[in-house]
């Protein structure tokens, strides 16, 4: 089969329902998405929040940080002017997608599994750039039927270092400063962004910084954030490159993951041995660590992989 007449992704079979018109919405989708009190299963515990992301998430002060300070800012707010918009940076096996299942897993009572909550990757859903045009509309009407449905919805974008340039830019209107949007109440919506892209100049950043003998808890955002702002936004192959995200600073919290030391990937050992029941040994947690790869070549600092490989690589010294 040529690659335009591929099977039509999971997005547009969806659309079905998500792009019915707002009178085929039975009552109580309509009360839902244009009244303030209506949460969708929406049930934040961020007291559970906190103490799983300082628990569970090794090494990542900023993230902790940011995540919680965008988090409760917004629902300490009874009528946000627009979405809460987070974007998580960093190379590979430095929690990202952990943390974001962490998050909506403390806002929604069903987790990932909750129907307000929204999930997109550009390889499942995106994957034909000649189709990109299509893919623009399919995904503004399915933004704006679930966001009729329920204006309490979290849309995750993963992997955005590989979404096509110039598509994410359909969903600008329901991140801005306005109160209602093709009839859709969306300003208690929450959008999250996740990508590679930056993860490089995070850990170069990072290694500088420690060769100037500046700790690692004491690296700020504002360390971090031009480097980020010139991989991930200045960047042709980025999805945000040249985008009105990016220019009319839709993005309120900007979350960098740092890379892990050997510490770090000793830590995500110990979790992963309690998590699977397992007994946690000094020696498997010694030679599960040193079995990882780690950068730069003379001072071996960094995990080439975080705590990716951590989980697989147990069962070989256990």
């Amino acid at each position: 089969m040529a690659p335009g007449a591929a099977p039509a992704p999971v997005l547009l079979v969806l659309l079905a329902a998500a792009a019915r018109p707002a009178a085929a919405w039975d009552l109580w989708a309509l009360r839902c998405g244009f009244s303030a009190d209506c949460e969708c299963g929406f049930g934040p515990d961020l007291r559970g929040l906190e103490f799983d992301l300082a628990t569970n998430v090794v090494g990542q002060p900023l993230v902790r940080q940011q995540v919680m300070k965008g988090v409760r800012e917004f629902l300490e707010n009874p009528n946000p002017v627009k979405p809460l918009v987070m974007s998580f940076h960093g190379s590979t096996g430095t929690g990202k997608t952990y943390v974001s299942s962490m998050l909506i897993r403390y806002l929604f009572q069903r987790g990932l599994q909750s129907p307000y909550v929204h999930h997109f990757s550009p390889i499942v859903h995106f994957p034909h750039a000649e189709q990109i045009e299509q893919y623009k509309e399919s995904l503004k009407r399915w933004i704006q039927g679930n966001l009729t449905n329920c204006g309490r919805s979290a849309f995750l974008f993963d992997e955005m270092d590989k979404m096509h340039p110039g598509l994410i830019d359909v969903i600008i209107p329901f991140l801005g400063p306005s109160w209602v949007v093709y009839g859709t109440n969306y300003r208690k919506a929450i959008f999250i962004f996740i990508s590679n892209a930056g993860g490089e100049q995070i850990n170069n950043v990072t290694l500088a910084l420690w060769r100037a003998r500046k700790d690692r808890e004491e690296i700020s955002l504002q360390d971090l954030e031009p480097a980020i702002s010139k991989a991930v936004f200045e960047n042709p192959e980025s999805g945000f490159w040249k985008s009105g995200i990016i220019n009319e600073q839709l993005i309120d919290f900007v979350v960098p993951f740092l890379p892990l030391k050997h510490h770090h990937v000793k830590q995500c050992v110990v979790n992963e041995l309690v998590q699977q029941g397992l007994e946690v040994r000094p020696s498997v947690i010694q030679e599960v660590a040193d079995s990882i790869p780690y950068f730069p070549e003379e001072e071996k600092l960094f995990s080439s992989t975080g705590c990716k490989t951590v989980a697989s690589r147990i069962s070989f010294f256990f």
